[in-house]
């Protein structure tokens, strides 16, 4: 994680809350609080908006935005639209249906699991299966990744999502390196 690269965070947020403009007070679910990035640009946030850890590495003593890294949550945490829960997010979309309009996913480098081999059950065919089951018809799953997957947009045609693969910078800003977020949104 690095404060100085969350553009492509924030735009996990924004592109995803663009396909669900016209939804009447949304439900999100962001997997992966991270530093918080995502959380703060969620604009389209509703009532019920939850936010889970997922099988993030760090803050597993509490909450990073309520110590440490406090600016970089700016208000976000005290949103009473907000829920923040230490829980597994996999978990957390297994037991889920049609409970969401969007569920943004940035837990591990991307679909492919890197630091915990666990986090692929998100990713592999039963994870994205349950991500479309817990998605309102028009829903979206949103997934940040450091780099391309060959595979995965192919896993989630398979799931039965129409898919779009962004290329987004990892600044928010011209120049520096590219990150990738896949929107697929439930048909």
């Amino acid at each position: 994680m690095n404060s100085r690269l969350s553009g492509s965070e924030a735009a996990l947020a924004t592109l995803a809350c663009k396909k669900i403009e016209a939804t009447a007070s949304p439900d999100l679910l962001i997997g992966g609080l991270g530093m918080g990035f995502t959380l703060r640009a969620s604009t389209c946030r509703a009532r019920s908006a939850s936010t889970d850890r997922g099988g993030r590495i760090g803050a597993r003593g509490g909450c990073l935005g309520a110590g440490p890294m406090a600016a970089l949550f700016g208000d976000s945490l005290s949103d009473p639209r907000a829920s923040i829960r230490e829980i597994d997010v996999a978990e957390l979309i297994k037991t889920s249906s049609l409970a969401f309009d969007a569920i943004l996913l940035d837990v591990d480098n991307g679909p492919e699991g890197f630091t915990r081999k666990a986090n692929d059950a998100l990713y592999n065919r039963f994870g994205l299966q349950a991500a479309r089951a817990a998605l309102r018809p028009g829903g979206v799953l949103a997934v940040w990744s450091s780099g391309p997957s060959q595979s995965f947009s192919k896993r989630l045609l398979d799931a039965g999502f129409e898919v779009n693969k962004i290329r987004v910078r990892a600044t928010g800003k011209g120049g520096g390196a590219h990150h990738v977020i896949w929107i697929a949104t439930k048909n």
